[in-house]
């Protein structure tokens, strides 16, 4: 059984959705402000499966929870929100979310959404090992495609890791700075798409089908076969 940790200063918020994803056969665990959500998610992160994170909480608001949350976990973010601007969104995908809902909301299609997140993560798991006709060898950083050993620099090895371990997830720049080059990189953020481009040179064909631009935003990894 998934669980979920549902993160709303509004308690009738809340018990709405928990309620929902209890009927759909998911446990819940509920947080009444950032702070609450980010401690919960740090004493349970082996069992979230799932957070649901309101935008405009008392203490940590919900991007400053998907912020920390991602220093050290993949686990699959929805951000809730009554503010519906394209910077709230934008923001929201900035800081690590996957999914993007604006209230008011319908609770089932909210329950649709967190399934397809789930359905998503459990189907590509953690890790890029064995997926079709695309294979890793961790050990020593090779790459195949269908069969045939695909030359790559530890950056663009490393990206294409990153981006392998959520298709379908949107990383901006500035998070795959973080993740390849690290935190205290300092140089030209354009840098990544420099390296985008070779990675999809090397690919070929699937490196044009699968790697793709949203632009304003980051990149993606999509359609894996």
């Amino acid at each position: 059984m998934s669980k979920i940790l549902i993160a709303d200063d509004e308690q009738k918020i809340r018990t709405l959705v928990s309620d929902f994803l209890k009927n759909s056969g998911y446990e819940t665990v509920e947080a009444e402000d950032g702070d609450q959500a980010f401690q919960l998610f740090e004493e349970h992160k082996d069992d979230i499966d799932l957070l649901v994170l309101d935008i405009m909480m008392p203490g940590l608001n919900g991007w400053e929870v998907c912020r920390e949350v991602r220093k050290t976990s993949d686990v699959p973010i929805l951000m809730l929100t009554a503010r519906s601007e394209e910077f709230d969104e934008l923001l929201g995908y900035e800081s690590g979310a996957d999914d993007y809902v604006t209230k008011p909301f319908s609770p089932t299609i909210l329950v649709k959404r967190i399934e397809a997140l789930l359905r998503r993560t459990k189907q590509y798991g953690a890790s890029a090992e064995g997926i079709k006709s695309l294979a890793f060898n961790h050990d020593a950083h090779e790459v195949r495609l269908n069969g045939q050993e695909i030359e790559l620099t530890l950056k663009e090895y490393n990206i294409l890791k990153k981006l392998l371990e959520n298709p379908g997830r949107v990383y901006s720049r500035e998070q795959l700075l973080d993740a390849v080059w690290g935190y205290d990189y300092v140089g030209d953020i354009r840098t990544v798409d420099s390296h985008i481009a070779r990675l999809r040179t090397k690919l070929g064909e699937w490196g044009n089908r699968h790697l793709k631009t949203v632009y304003g935003i980051g990149y993606k990894l999509e359609e894996i076969e």
